[in-house]
């Protein structure tokens, strides 16, 4: 997507469908689903048409979004990363055996001290985001910047017989809301490297 107009597009798509529907007063499914018909009336998107749209869900290397025509109606939805409460119906794949991929969160060198202590954290979103790769891996889609600097790995055999759960998203974004507070704490990690590939840590 190189389009200056499709980014803008892309970024303010992303931003409704993840974290500000309501807020915006449109209609969301509990699969996070939006009509297109209504989110091209809201004032980020009035100037946009269908077409528009659609090319920008085409293009997206990290495939963020999806379309489907529902009841007659096309309809948009994100396929991860969302902050909105209450979207107990994403499209979501349970994770339940382990040793099917690495399960990876790339983070950078300023925060790892603090994840160090505390774990990974959900913060303001649904879930930590995992990839099941390194950026460098053609597999990976999404769910890791190309420019993060510390790589954590975790032991997905533990953190699921301790009843964390993992989800697998359409765009092959490993996805876990952490235990009740939140957290995948750092008993969890079976090691972080850095982007030189030198052990930060060792379970």
């Amino acid at each position: 997507m190189t389009n200056k107009s499709d980014i803008v597009l892309s970024k303010s798509l992303s931003r409704i469908l993840r974290h500000r529907a309501r807020e915006e007063h449109l209609c969301i499914s509990q699969e996070g689903y939006v009509a297109v018909d209504e989110l091209l009336k809201n004032r980020y998107f009035h100037n946009c048409t269908v077409e528009d749209i659609k090319r920008v869900v085409d293009s997206s290397d990290k495939q963020r979004f999806s379309l489907r025509v529902f009841n007659g109606a096309l309809e948009i939805c994100a396929n991860q990363g969302h902050s909105i409460q209450g979207l107990d119906k994403l499209s979501l794949v349970p994770i339940r055996e382990p040793g099917q991929f690495e399960v990876i969160h790339g983070t950078y060198f300023g925060k790892w001290a603090k994840i160090k202590r505390e774990g990974l954290s959900r913060m303001s979103r649904n879930h930590i985001h995992f990839a099941k790769g390194l950026p460098c891996d053609k597999s990976v889609i999404s769910g890791i910047r190309s420019n993060c600097q510390v790589f954590i790995y975790v032991n997905l055999k533990a953190a699921l017989e301790a009843g964390i759960p993992f989800f697998l998203s359409s765009n092959g974004v490993v996805l876990s809301p952490g235990n009740e507070q939140g957290l995948i704490v750092p008993h969890y990690f079976s090691r972080v490297c850095d982007l030189y590939g030198h052990l930060l840590w060792n379970n």
